[in-house]
């Protein structure tokens, strides 16, 4: 008889059980702590080559998830008609060569706010077929019973290399200045270590997708690109339940769900924190983003945290516009994290276990549109807000977010999905 450890364990963990899913999931951890070093570095490149700016924060987050919203939709049918290996390792090439740019420039000094500027959209672009790509391989790699864990065990790996990366960050930094920047702390160079370790980070899960022994599809969509847009587009048109969760995914990604622009600016800006404090508060956010994935993994229905990890989320916001200092802004942050994961794995776990295989491509390319695509403009918009030359500045600016996002919810709280649909097209409780 299993002791409740082991049953929680063997019930939090259980798509690991499956080797195609382990391998696949330990090297996208790796991957992912360098990935988050040079997020964590870009946004502090931002800063210290324009002085701290709200507005060029935002602007960078704009360009890097502007080719999400243009191409989404585009990317969907791609991988719905092509092999998702394929687009996965094109995909993953174009990230290392864009790390690979960064680190040289800044290493060399030549960087420039254009050039991080020409890098992220390339980045991003990448990433827009990469996410959803990414998202739909999941029901290859596990039975569709354990594919509501591996989505949260995903968004597991995915904020334990953000809380490692970014506490990485610091030190990593640090260390720049004594191997890269020869004991000047003020030379740029400083920073491109961690997009040199980024890298070096592409080996294993270029590796992995390489071998990892894809299956055959089924049955190729028919028709044109656009003939196959149109079909995705009208499935969730008509799921009432899939629309909802992502109309609610959007409209708090365009308020609320902006983290890369709120904790660097809040950090510099409101509590003059430099990289240490910073990596610090990054990394408590990311810890509350972990334990909402471990919570989401271990519970077995998806939809029933779709209300909650919302409402957190907004209370978490409200608090952070009014604590005091960064040591009472960490747990606030912590539970931003926990919100906002918890929100999240249950939307992409709703989303995943109610579509059909043949449309996932497109559906979870939709998906990735709302939530990354919604970016661009919610960067725009917060950076305006919180900004502290701007009409309300940081406090009043989050507090003024906080509500628009309590709005949206209110609006659509009655209609998020509680069951799922049945294939016989009555409601199945989860």
């Amino acid at each position: 008889m299993l002791t409740p450890l082991q049953a929680w364990r063997a019930r939090t963990f259980s798509a690991l059980q499956w080797p195609l899913y382990r391998r696949y999931w330990w090297a996208q951890l790796l991957s992912l702590v360098g990935a988050w070093m040079q997020t964590t570095a870009q946004q502090y490149l931002v800063l210290e080559l324009t002085g701290g700016s709200s507005a060029a924060l935002g602007w960078i987050t704009a360009a890097q998830f502007t080719p999400s919203l243009l191409l989404s939709l585009f990317a969907g049918a791609v991988i719905d008609r092509t092999s998702r290996r394929r687009v996965l390792l094109l995909a993953q090439v174009t990230l290392l060569m864009s790390a690979a740019a960064l680190a040289v420039s800044t290493h060399q000094e030549t960087v420039s706010l254009p050039l991080v500027m020409a890098l992220a959209v390339l980045s991003g672009t990448a990433n827009a077929f990469d996410m959803p790509a990414r998202q739909s391989m999941v029901v290859d790699l596990v039975p569709k019973a354990d594919v509501s864990n591996a989505v949260a065990l995903n968004s597991l790996s995915f904020n334990v290399s953000r809380t490692t990366g970014q506490a990485l960050f610091g030190l990593v930094a640090a260390l720049g200045i004594h191997v890269l920047a020869g004991g000047d702390s003020s030379s740029i160079s400083r920073l491109a270590l961690p997009f040199y370790l980024n890298v070096l980070s592409f080996a294993g899960v270029l590796y992995v997708i390489a071998t990892l022994p894809f299956p055959p599809r089924e049955v190729a969509p028919q028709g044109s690109v656009l003939d196959n847009i149109r079909e995705g587009l009208r499935y969730v048109r008509r799921t009432p339940s899939v629309m909802t969760v992502m109309l609610l995914v959007g409209l708090l990604s365009l308020t609320v769900i902006n983290f890369n622009v709120i904790i660097p600016y809040v950090a510099r800006a409101v509590f003059g924190a430099r990289e240490a404090t910073f990596g610090l508060l990054s990394a408590a956010f990311g810890l509350g983003a972990m334990a909402g994935a471990l919570w989401q993994a271990s519970r077995p229905n998806p939809l029933r945290n779709l209300r909650i990890g919302s409402l957190l989320l907004i209370v978490g916001t409200l608090l952070l516009a009014w604590v005091p200092g960064a040591l009472l802004a960490a747990p606030v942050l912590a539970l931003c994290g926990f919100g906002m994961l918890s929100l999240l794995v249950s939307a992409n776990s709703s989303v995943q276990l109610t579509i059909p295989d043949a449309l996932r491509g497109r559906v979870m390319s939709l998906y990735s549109l709302v939530l990354v695509g919604m970016g661009p403009p919610g960067a725009l918009l917060v950076s305006r807000l919180i900004d502290r030359e701007g009409p309300l500045g940081p406090r009043w600016g989050l507090t003024v977010l906080a509500a628009l996002a309590a709005l949206c919810v209110a609006v659509l709280w009655k209609r998020l999905p509680r069951r799922f649909p049945a294939k016989n097209g009555a409601e199945q409780e989860v």
